[in-house]
This record gives C-alpha cells, structure tokens and sequence, in this order.
C-alpha cells in the first residue's frame, strides 16, 4: 500500500516539476535579452518561489524514491531476481553452445601484386 503512494506521489511530483521548469524563464540565449523589462512588476519574486520549487520536488522524488524502494514487498523482489538469474544462467548457456560468430563480417585483403617497376626515362 506504501509502495503504490509513493508511486503515485512520484509521478504527481515528476508531472509538476516538468510544468515548473516549462514556466521558468530562460537565463540565457536570445530570450534573456528581452527578461529585463520583466523583472519591473515583480517577476523577480515568481522565479524565486519557480526556482524554490523545482528544487523541493527534486528532493521530494529522491525521498519518495528511496520511501519506495524500502516499502517494496520482499517476497516479490526476492522471487523477480530468482527469475532473472534463471534467464541470465538460460543465456550464458545458450551463449556456450551456439558457435563464436564475429559481429562484423570479416573483408577479405587482396594479395599483394609485385611492385611494376619504373618506367625507364627516355630523357638521356
């Protein structure tokens, strides 16, 4: 049941902090030219509480993160990884068996020619 909450708050927070950073100005680039008129009828104070918030739901989804992590069921984590070494063993084995095939097909060299000698001058 904890583990579900936290899921559902991770993704409500991952939706907001996308939309948090959309609204932020840009502070550099073309754009930033034109910021300076709006930082007059109090944008400056927008950006701050923009910045403070992008930053606490940054923290709030590494917590609820590890929050998940922690409450996952055991049985379950424990009976997914008997399962994915069983595939890893699968493919190790079918690996073994099956012939070495190079990646690349290998270009055959052409046998080298004797050098044809230099023509005689006819400037004696």
């Amino acid at each position: 049941m904890l583990y579900t909450i936290c899921i559902a708050l991770i993704l409500i927070a991952s939706v907001l902090i996308i939309l948090a950073v959309l609204v932020q100005n840009p502070k550099s680039g073309m754009a930033a030219n034109f910021g300076a008129s709006n930082q007059v009828m109090g944008v400056r104070e927008t950006t701050n509480f923009l910045e403070k918030f992008t930053w606490t739901m940054a923290i709030a989804i590494v917590v609820l993160s590890l929050v998940a992590t922690l409450a996952m069921d055991k049985g379950l984590v424990a009976e997914s990884n008997s399962e994915i070494s069983k595939d890893a063993k699968a493919l190790q084995e079918q690996m073994l068996n099956t012939e070495a095939v190079p990646a690349m097909p290998q270009a055959e060299l052409p046998a080298e020619q004797p050098a044809a000698e230099p023509a005689a001058s006819s400037a004696e």
